[in-house]
């Protein structure tokens, strides 16, 4: 049981739902062509996370949320697109199956570092992984079952959700519940550069 004095949150960018309706399309597909054990997320679920904090203190938000706001305020609008199918960790041992992220992805990873020090300089820790800018379409299960995966990918891998203009940062609550979890806003942090 969660501590009540704490918040699962994350931080991210929000597509817009034309956006969200080509993922649910693409998802249709390749769901269509692979049998697997598979978690799809919902498309009103999936988001492009820049930080993942995991259980933080209720009365940290405010300062995430500083951090945030001033990092935001020094950014103009991302053009970004969501295009280019893709596996974590590897093909031959997939964990998450994802949707490329293209555009102007060098000022995102710049934004997302500028973050990420930032909050390491009130006390969080930093991300140790490389950030990769994607959105998650499903979580792999096991990877028996998933023989027709490779093939979708090499016919469907340059699909395209379309383009977009990132106008923010979300900082989101999350509650993990039987059927889903459930995204409460904490904070929403306009780029205005």
């Amino acid at each position: 049981m969660p501590d009540p004095e704490t918040i699962r949150a994350f931080l991210a960018l929000d597509p817009p739902p034309e956006v969200l309706r080509k993922v649910a399309d693409i998802q249709t597909a390749i769901r269509k062509n692979i049998q697997g054990a598979l978690s799809w997320v919902r498309p009103e679920g999936i988001h492009l996370t820049l930080k993942f904090f995991g259980n933080i203190a209720a009365k940290d938000v405010r300062a995430v949320s500083e951090v945030v706001a001033g990092q935001a305020a020094g950014v103009r609008p991302l053009n970004l697109e969501a295009k280019g199918l893709g596996m974590f960790p590897e093909t031959r041992r997939p964990r998450v199956l994802w949707l490329g992220i293209g555009g102007e992805v060098e000022r995102l990873i710049v934004l997302q570092q500028a973050i990420d020090q930032g909050l390491e300089a009130s006390g969080f820790s930093r991300e140790e992984r490389p950030f990769r800018a994607h959105l998650t379409l499903a979580r792999i299960k096991t990877p028996r079952g998933l023989g027709g995966l490779e093939s979708v990918l090499a016919a469907k891998g340059a699909e395209s959700a379309g383009k977009f203009t990132a106008t923010g940062l979300t900082l989101f609550k999350s509650e993990l519940t039987p059927k889903g979890a459930i995204y409460t806003t904490l904070g929403h942090f306009p780029f205005q550069g």
